[in-house]
C-alpha cells in the first residue's frame, strides 16, 4: 500500500508589486525557497485590471536560474539579449534557462477583455549547470497534451509523465513534474511520486481538501516525502496546479533576479553586469 504525502507546511498567496509596477500575488518565495528546493518563486499574475499589469516588467538580467511562465489567458511579449522575440499567449508555456546570463523583458499585454492570468515558477539550476548556455523552450497549447482519468480528472501535462503520456518539457535537469489538474466535484485525484523529490500544489479554482487540509484558491500546500498525493474535491470541480522536482541539496546565494551558490559569485555577476559583460560568448 503506497503511503501518502503529509502536509508539510500551507501557506496562502500575498500580494506584492514587481517589475515597473505589476500587481502580482507572491505564492512562494525568498523566505520559504530552502524548503520547496529545487523551486525558487512562484507569482501568481492573474488579474483583470490592464492598469495593474501593462507597465511590465522591462529589460533586467538573469544568471543561475530557470524561470517557467504558463499563462491560462492573455498574451505576454517577451525579447532578450539574444535577440529572441515573441509572443506567448493563453495556453501556452515559455521555459526559459538563463544558465549563464541573459537580459530579456516580459511585457504583458492581456486579451481582448483585458484579462491577464498565468504564472511564473522560478527553479534552480546544480552549481554544475549555473553557467551553462541561455535557451528558449516556447511551447504552444496544442502541443501540450490533456488525458483524463476514470473518474474524470483532467490533467495537462507541460513536464514529467502520466499514464503513459510524456509533457513536452524534457532535458530539465531537476527532473519536474508540471502538471494542470481538475479534479470533479466529489471525486478525489491519486497521484504516485518519486518518494524523495520536493512536492506541492497551488490551488487556482475550487476548493477541496488533502490529508484534511482544507484547499482554496490560492492556497499552497508543500507536501513532506511519500509515495503518493491524495487530493479531493468538495461540492465544485477543484483545479491546481502540481510540481515535483529533485531537489539540489546546495547552498543558495540569492539577490534579486540572480541565484548563485556562494556571495562571491553573487557579486561577480553583478559586477560583469555593471561592467558590460554579463553576456557571455556561447
Amino acid at each position: 500500500m503506497q503511503r501518502n504525502r503529509k502536509v508539510q507546511m500551507i501557506l496562502t498567496r500575498q500580494p506584492t508589486m514587481e517589475g515597473a509596477g505589476v500587481h502580482l500575488n507572491r505564492v512562494f518565495g525568498h523566505g520559504q525557497s530552502p524548503r520547496f528546493d529545487p523551486f525558487l518563486m512562484l507569482d501568481d499574475f492573474r488579474s483583470d485590471t490592464p492598469e495593474h499589469y501593462l507597465k511590465g516588467f522591462p529589460w533586467h538580467p538573469h544568471r543561475g536560474i530557470e524561470t517557467i511562465t504558463y499563462v491560462l489567458r492573455g498574451d505576454v511579449e517577451h525579447g532578450d539579449s539574444l535577440g529572441n522575440t515573441g509572443i506567448i499567449t493563453s495556453g501556452d508555456v515559455q521555459w526559459m534557462t538563463a544558465g549563464s546570463g541573459i537580459i530579456h523583458q516580459e511585457m504583458p499585454k492581456g486579451d481582448t477583455t483585458g484579462s491577464m492570468h498565468g504564472f511564473q515558477l522560478w527553479a534552480n539550476l546544480p552549481a554544475a549547470q549555473k553557467m551553462m548556455a541561455p535557451r528558449y523552450r516556447d511551447i504552444t497549447a496544442d502541443r501540450i497534451p490533456a488525458i483524463e482519468q476514470e473518474n474524470g480528472t483532467r490533467i495537462k501535462v507541460i513536464a514529467g509523465s502520466l499514464g503513459g503520456v510524456r509533457g513536452p518539457m524534457d532535458d530539465i535537469v531537476i527532473d519536474p513534474e508540471y502538471l494542470d489538474c481538475t479534479v470533479p466535484a466529489g471525486q478525489t485525484f491519486f497521484h504516485p511520486t518519486n518518494p524523495t523529490y520536493t512536492a506541492f500544489i497551488y490551488v487556482i479554482d475550487g476548493s477541496g481538501q488533502t490529508e484534511g487540509v482544507a484547499l482554496e484558491n490560492g492556497r499552497v500546500v508543500l507536501f513532506d516525502e511519500g509515495e503518493q498525493l491524495a487530493v479531493s474535491a468538495f461540492d465544485e470541480p477543484l483545479r491546481f496546479l502540481l510540481l515535483t522536482g529533485k531537489p539540489l541539496k546546495e547552498p543558495v546565494a540569492w539577490r534579486g533576479p540572480i541565484v548563485m551558490n556562494t556571495q562571491a559569485e553573487l557579486e561577480t555577476a553583478f559586477r560583469e553586469f555593471r561592467d558590460g559583460n554579463f553576456i557571455k560568448d556561447q
